[in-house]
């Protein structure tokens, strides 16, 4: 891993103590330019996390917090006319920072959600007419509480598939909660943060996973995973052509988070359960996202292990 980046990991690891795969995942969709989504409780350290990366990349930051009354342009902006200059003047809204953290995504209307997950396919918002770019770099991380389900929209498949990223943050382990219990608070660890990377920096880093070398014979396999998943019978909805350029784009920068310029296979199959978790539907799965979210990671895992890895 680069110096930059093990510095980063380190320090982020430092505030959301007990939780290194939940940072790498933060890191490979930062370098990926994906976008990330959480399925956990309040309380986890979801909002640390993005406030802590905003901080240590030296990059604008907002919350949204998303509720049933939330309107499309809270998140976008609104274009406000101003009787002196006789001309409507484009306010721009918290979709404009760097790092979004979108929470609770799943209490505001199918209406605010698309609003928000087209800007972040397209990374532009178009008002009045006009289109305004996005901020670069630009991640948004969102997300969803599985246990409460009153008052809330379920995001779509279609919606879900915007996303390169899901996983669980999880309660910490006994050792780690001890050391938060007994040492610190995560606002007093967010206040000693100071920038580790800046803006150019991390488009370079983007810039380099790019060059990131990945064999036709790994595509192949790639692909043979996203056929797997549409043909397993337990499986209702399978993985997108969109899927796999995401998983061939995590793989990568997972790749370069190892120090590599190129992809091997377990690259790809460390990446492949995070990346098609949410966008897969289990024929079996009920309405809990815990059971729901094992199903389809015990599905993935036992396509992997039946795939012959290339050589």
């Amino acid at each position: 891993m680069k110096p930059e980046l093990a510095l980063l990991s380190q320090k982020l690891n430092q505030v959301l103590i007990g939780k290194d795969s939940s940072v790498q995942l933060c890191l490979v969709a930062l370098l990926a330019k994906g976008h990330i989504l959480i399925e956990d409780i309040p309380g986890i350290g979801k909002t640390t996390l993005a406030q802590g990366l905003a901080r240590l990349l030296d990059l604008s930051f907002q919350r949204i917090q998303f509720t049933a009354d939330l309107l499309p342009s809270d998140i976008l902006g609104v274009a406000v006319y101003r009787a002196r200059e006789e001309q409507f003047q484009f306010m721009p809204g918290p979709i404009f920072s760097s790092i979004v953290l979108a929470d609770e995504i799943n209490r505001a209307t199918p209406r605010t959600q698309s609003a928000l997950l087209e800007a972040m396919q397209e990374r532009q918002v178009s008002i009045e007419g006009k289109t305004y770019q996005l901020s670069e770099p630009f991640l948004v991380i969102a997300t969803q509480n599985p246990v409460e389900h009153y008052g809330t929209y379920p995001l779509p498949d279609s919606q879900l598939d915007r996303f390169l990223l899901s996983f669980n943050l999880g309660y910490p382990e006994e050792k780690s909660e001890l050391e938060i219990l007994k040492t610190r608070i995560y606002a007093q660890n967010l206040n000693q943060l100071s920038p580790v990377l800046n803006k150019e920096q991390v488009l370079f880093l983007q810039a380099e996973v790019e060059k990131v070398r990945i064999d036709d014979s790994l595509l192949e396999y790639i692909l043979k995973i996203l056929q797997m998943t549409r043909t397993h019978p337990q499986i209702l909805l399978g993985a997108s052509p969109r899927a796999g350029l995401g998983l061939k784009q995590a793989s990568k920068a997972f790749a370069f988070l190892e120090g590599r310029d190129f992809v091997v296979p377990d690259d790809v199959k460390r990446m492949s359960i995070p990346v098609l978790r949410h966008r897969l539907v289990s024929r079996q799965a009920g309405f809990e996202f815990e059971k729901k979210n094992q199903q389809i990671e015990a599905l993935i895992q036992e396509i992997l292990e039946n795939l012959p890895v290339p050589i």
